[in-house]
């Protein structure tokens, strides 16, 4: 705490200063805590669906609840964080988040449980993506990219992290005593922290974005409401393709005998990967730009979804997984690097708030629908082509943003001439 209040209340308050840099490491601390509302139910998933004595379908329901609570509060918590800044907004998220684990530590049934998970832990969750997306992103503009993926990948580590930690807790004290310790844990740590997210933009550094994306805006020729409209379905589009794997890959391993222990590590592999993938992608997106770093990325994930359907060895398996992974990890946060090149800062977090929720959703589908054509043909061969033809239509989508932008600068070239 003493490091960051020694770091926060010094220097510029400047576009990609040391200032923005520390801040930038305390969005990621706080993603990566908050991070525990997406990837704890999973974890305690057969301890609850045992004590509860309901079906898998059954002990799956505050999952998908909470995936819509995510849905729904990025697009939420991104509007306020707009009109409030996100120091206030993180306190009272980190108090509805540690809270919502402590009821559901607490709950009598699953519908409570998963009540909380929906109305709770899914929707203060959401802070962690968005708005902590939309604020650091005013706070870079050599290296935005960069920073938005940083924030981004600290889902990645919470994913990585809090389901060691379930599985000590589960055993150690049972899964109610360790919801009501992280729920603790969340709020006596994000709640100081966000003490020192107090400091916002200066009226000049916002008028200067302004400007920039007016700019920006003009040189592909459209709306602000049809970009976001145009985002929306690409981000949707991209996250159906992207949820075959991710969601299936277990279930797919033990379909073909290898087992699902072979499943979860190609799963693990993907998410490691992953981070590497988003690091890279805002790299890449700092030197050419986020819109081309996107289409690259949507392309080799087609060409990996392409891959799923040739190979099938357990070696092949490994090998495309990592692909998939290296490529994928780094999609979802460009859409809001593009939303704060093309659209007003000052609606940040609604904008970034409301493409991420499409991604959010899409996996939601995609999820379901890849289950539905595997019941209809005993086969995940139809699932894969089934991603890859969403894969093409978020191609379409980001090629003809690609194609705007060139299109203007063609013309505005002849007039000049």
């Amino acid at each position: 705490m003493a490091m960051f209040a020694t770091l926060l209340g010094s220097g510029p308050r400047a576009p990609d200063s040391a200032y923005a840099y520390t801040r930038l490491a305390l969005s990621l601390l706080i993603a990566t805590i908050v991070g525990a509302g997406m990837w704890a139910v999973i974890v305690v998933l057969p301890s609850v669906q045992a004590e509860f004595g309901v079906d898998r379908a059954g002990a799956s329901l505050p999952y998908t609840l909470m995936m819509f609570g995510v849905a729904f509060g990025t697009i939420m918590l991104g509007r306020i964080m707009d009109r409030t800044g996100v120091a206030a907004l993180l306190a009272v998220a980190a108090a509805g988040l540690g809270g919502g684990f402590v009821l559901a530590g607490m709950a009598p049934s699953l519908a409570v449980f998963s009540a909380v998970h929906g109305l709770l832990i899914g929707i203060f969750a959401g802070v962690g993506f968005a708005p902590l997306m939309a604020d650091i992103s005013h706070w870079f503009i050599k290296r935005r990219g960069l920073a938005v993926v940083v924030v981004a990948s600290g889902n990645y580590l919470a994913g990585t992290i809090w389901p060691l930690v379930i599985k000590w807790g589960i055993p150690a004290v049972g899964w109610r005593a360790t919801y009501i310790g992280i729920g603790v844990f969340i709020a006596v740590t994000v709640i100081p922290l966000s003490y020192f997210m107090r400091g916002r933009p200066s009226a000049q550094m916002m008028a200067e974005a302004e400007a920039a994306t007016e700019t920006a805006r003009a040189g592909i020729g459209v709306s602000p409401r049809l970009l976001v409209m145009l985002l929306v379905a690409a981000g949707f589009s991209c996250c159906v393709a992207m949820s075959m794997p991710q969601v299936h890959i277990v279930a797919y391993c033990g379909d073909l005998g290898y087992g699902v222990a072979r499943g979860a590590e190609m799963l693990s592999l993907m998410l490691s990967l992953g981070i590497v993938s988003r690091i890279g992608s805002g790299l890449v997106a700092d030197r050419i730009g986020a819109t081309t770093t996107l289409l690259i990325g949507s392309l080799m994930q087609g060409v990996a979804l392409a891959l799923y359907t040739l190979f099938d060895g357990l070696t092949s398996l490994y090998i495309v997984s990592g692909i998939f992974g290296l490529f994928q990890g780094g999609i979802v946060p460009m859409y809001a690097v593009i939303c704060r090149e093309l659209l007003p800062p000052r609606e940040a977090g609604s904008k970034i708030g409301l493409v991420v929720s499409a991604t959010i959703l899409g996996m939601a589908f995609g999820g379901y629908v890849s289950g539905v054509i595997f019941d209809a043909t005993s086969s995940y061969r139809m699932a894969f082509l089934n991603g890859i033809l969403w894969n093409g239509f978020n191609l379409a989508a980001v090629c003809w943003l690609i194609f705007s932008r060139r299109r203007m600068a063609g013309g505005l070239s002849r007039t000049a001439a």
